[in-house]
């Protein structure tokens, strides 16, 4: 009786370890069941654009692809019927080439990113039976793009035969209205052409260089190392002065002027306005470089961008201990300093619209074939990246580059501008620069933002500033 008394609880013990274990078990699989739900539903149009993913051809079979249109309602893509084969058209050739992108040989541009949608058919579920049975495709749903085919047209006009990148946006909604990258390609031909196009490693036609290439900024990157002035002197600003010999000497460190300029006595407004070199040489070096190196943090280096496209990080780097060198070369935005010209229009937009920087999109709205709008999308904040104050100073530097300085070719327009020119070299051979321009019109109720790069070609002042004087032509004629 004894022996069976002792053996009941330890049964009952091995049962209660059995239903803790299954219970265990039981919990983590519908943990993991609601995380993959969870992880399906908010990645969804990824999963679906997985190149393994056979829905994609499912879908191919079933419904013809959407098409894609500007913000002004003309078609950018579309799909047509040729001989009883379906053929993706491109009405501008390369005039969107990359921002829209192509479907053949792999996807690019608005044709990956909306991949999902113009797959999809949300017509009436009654319709698509009736399609099924009678042997019909349903047609795709079509993406409505914030683009603009105006300023997309002067924008690619103006660059013509120079390499390089332009992008315009809306300050106040973040709404993408040309994107242009150079050398291009025509996606009508993108098989037939792309053996040749993707070897080209030299010309690199493929890359989207507005978002994905990389550029010294040159003297744009002043826009970043005024504002770590500011921040550095917020009362004692005003009170700035250098005398400016063309050349600046630190040690061993030396560096000119552009094209060997004397600005003579200069404060923080001429030396941003003519683009003093030596005088922001002189700022760099009074700035504490770890507050210097937190500026640069606080415009997005090294961090996530707020956009869509693929895009590649811009690099500037500044600690405790970096060397007068390297601090003096990034403080007029040479040596290892990095960036695209999508992240520098960032900035630029940001200042314009008072520190807030909104984020940028390239689709207004997703229809179905019977203009019945599936999805939206709205201006959002991003975030606030300078105070409303430090972006009025900025904003008031940024006018005199235009009333006094090197961006004298944007005088006399319709419109008031405030920006900045750059000429970054690249090279032992300092005769070559990349030539850059930001900014945004009107000066005091910033509508665009537009930033211009020109590759191996000279100034800023002489080349891209003419550019981006073109696509805000383009842009107040039109609204």
């Amino acid at each position: 009786m004894k022996k069976k008394e002792e053996v009941k609880p330890a049964k009952r013990r091995k049962n209660r370890e059995l239903y803790l274990f299954g219970g265990l078990f039981t919990a983590l699989f519908a943990a993991l069941f609601v995380y993959l739900s969870v992880y399906v539903a908010s990645n969804h149009e990824e999963l679906f654009n997985n190149s393994y993913n056979s829905r994609q051809r499912v879908l191919a079979a079933q419904n013809r692809r959407g098409s894609i249109y500007s913000a002004d309602g003309e078609t950018l893509a579309c799909t047509v019927s040729e001989d009883g084969t379906e053929v993706r058209q491109y009405p501008f050739g390369s005039v969107f080439a990359h921002v829209v992108g192509y479907t053949a040989q792999g996807k690019s541009g608005l044709e990956e990113l909306e991949n999902y949608a113009l797959s999809n058919s949300d017509i009436p579920q009654k319709e698509r039976f009736e399609n099924e049975q009678n042997g019909r495709k349903n047609p795709g749903n079509d993406v409505y793009s914030t683009l603009d085919t105006g300023v997309q047209q002067a924008a690619y006009d103006a660059l013509g035969a120079y390499r390089g990148a332009i992008v315009a946006t809306e300050v106040e909604t973040g709404r993408i209205v040309a994107m242009v990258s150079k050398p291009d390609f025509d996606p009508n031909q993108i098989s037939a052409d792309w053996e040749k196009i993707s070897q080209d490693t030299e010309n690199a036609v493929l890359l989207n260089r507005v978002t994905q290439g990389l550029y010294p900024p040159g003297s744009t990157f002043k826009i970043v190392t005024a504002l770590a002035y500011l921040r550095q002197f917020p009362d004692t600003w005003q009170d700035y002065s250098y005398q400016c010999t063309g050349v600046f000497q630190s040690g061993e460190n030396r560096i000119t002027c552009f094209h060997g300029s004397v600005h003579g006595q200069v404060d923080l407004q001429t030396s941003f306005a003519k683009s003093c070199n030596c005088s922001f040489a002189n700022l760099g070096l009074m700035l504490p470089r770890e507050e210097f190196g937190d500026t640069i943090d606080s415009l997005l280096f090294h961090e996530k961008l707020p956009i869509e496209l693929p895009y590649r990080q811009s690099g500037a780097d500044i600690g405790a201990d970096s060397p007068d060198a390297d601090v003096i070369q990034t403080a007029i935005g040479q040596g290892k300093t990095q960036m695209t010209p999508m992240h520098l229009n960032l900035i630029t937009m940001a200042i314009a619209n008072e520190g807030v920087l909104m984020k940028p999109y390239l689709v207004d709205r997703v229809e179905n074939a019977y203009g019945e709008a599936m999805d939206t999308n709205s201006p959002q904040e991003y975030g606030q990246l300078l105070s409303r104050e430090e972006a009025a100073v900025l904003t008031s530097l940024m006018e005199s580059v235009v009333t006094e300085g090197t961006g004298r070719q944007l005088q006399g327009r319709s419109y008031t501008a405030a920006g900045k020119t750059g000429s970054a070299e690249f090279s032992d051979d300092t005769d070559e620069s990349h030539a850059w321009f930001t900014g945004f019109a009107p000066a005091q109720d910033p509508k665009i933002a537009v930033t211009v790069v020109v590759e191996s070609i000279g100034s800023g002042g002489d080349y891209a500033v003419p550019l981006a004087r073109r696509v805000f032509d383009a842009y107040f004629e039109e609204n």
